[in-house]
């Protein structure tokens, strides 16, 4: 026979005979006439091959073939019940079941420690999947499927996101504690366009915009793979970088080797938003992951004691499908 022909109504008028062992009070329970429920069952037993049920004038009892049947039969049940509960997820506009959440590298590993314990409380129906990588890699991911949702810092080219400016995070001046920046007045981000001055490798959107806050050449710098190695690099002496203000560290180097400072009002910085693709049905849900996001991730101290600030009522752009 085929999967077709089986009908999840007879497997709960089974179920239920089952467990009532008595077709009237199994009728009673399905809300059916004992007659339609009886024949119902006969036409179960026909569809299988087997008879599910021993009938006499006192009482009824599953047959050997019945009990594998009616047990196989609750989980198929139970099953149908969890697909509903699927179908029915995020119908109140929250978020729910597994979501693959992406940053780029020099945000995730500072961002994710102070948000998660909360974001779990925030959002308890949804299973947290995570991941980093470059700006480039993370897009890519996006469109095709393989992320749902990315924090990343703007700008991004326009290829059908939903994008959700979040906070405004300042860039600091890292340097060696006996460099000249490291004291007196702050220097312009124009004087740092110098020899000393360390990036990133190639393809970070970090160093790019590095490169344009300090109006350096596009050669310019020594370069390293990862933020860590950076700060490594200042600890000792190699030169001096712009650390995003969530990567520094939050209180004067014990080692003494490295400062961190501002570089005065205006100064450089970069935009973090949420961006997701903008076909996806779950818009309500991520609004709301975006909130959190805007409400929680700048509530990080800076080392120089002050909050990193949000902007008051940050815009949402809905930008157009991807070019074909």
């Amino acid at each position: 026979m085929k999967v077709s022909a089986l009908s999840l109504r007879d497997l709960e008028y089974a179920v239920a005979v089952a467990e009532e062992s008595h077709f009237g009070r199994a009728a009673e329970r399905c809300a059916v006439s004992q007659p339609t429920l009886s024949v119902q069952v006969r036409k179960l037993e026909e569809a299988l091959g087997i008879v599910l049920f021993e009938r006499t004038s006192r009482r009824v009892l599953l047959t050997p073939a019945g009990q594998a049947v009616v047990r196989q039969a609750r989980l198929v049940l139970a099953e149908a019940q969890r697909l509903l509960l699927v179908a029915r997820e995020g119908e109140d506009g929250r978020l729910s079941g597994r979501l693959l959440l992406a940053a780029i590298q020099t945000l995730g590993p500072y961002l994710f420690p102070q948000v998660l314990r909360g974001l779990r409380q925030e959002f308890p129906d949804v299973a947290l999947a995570l991941s980093e990588g470059r700006t480039a890699e993370i897009l890519d991911g996006l469109r095709e499927g393989r992320f749902d949702a990315a924090l990343v810092s703007l700008p991004i080219a326009p290829a059908g996101f939903t994008v959700v400016p979040l906070f405004e995070e300042p860039f600091l001046l890292a340097c060696p504690a006996d460099h000249a920046f490291a004291g007196g007045e702050a220097p312009a981000p124009v004087d740092l366009a110098g020899p000393g001055l360390l990036l990133l490798d190639e393809g970070n959107c970090l160093r790019d915009q590095a490169v344009a806050a300090c109006g350096a050449g596009p050669g310019a710098g020594r370069h390293a793979t990862s933020l860590e190695t950076l700060r490594s690099m200042v600890a000792a002496g190699a030169g001096y970088t712009l650390l995003p203000a969530l990567a520094a560290p939050s209180g004067p180097d014990p080692t003494g080797l490295t400062v961190c400072r501002r570089l005065g009002a205006g100064g450089p910085g970069r935009t973090i938003a949420l961006a997701w693709r903008a076909s996806d049905p779950r818009a309500r849900g991520l609004d709301g992951l975006a909130a959190y996001f805007r409400a929680h991730a700048p509530g990080a101290t800076l080392p120089c004691g002050h909050p990193l600030d949000a902007p008051a009522s940050p815009a949402r752009h809905d930008v157009g499908p991807i070019p074909v």
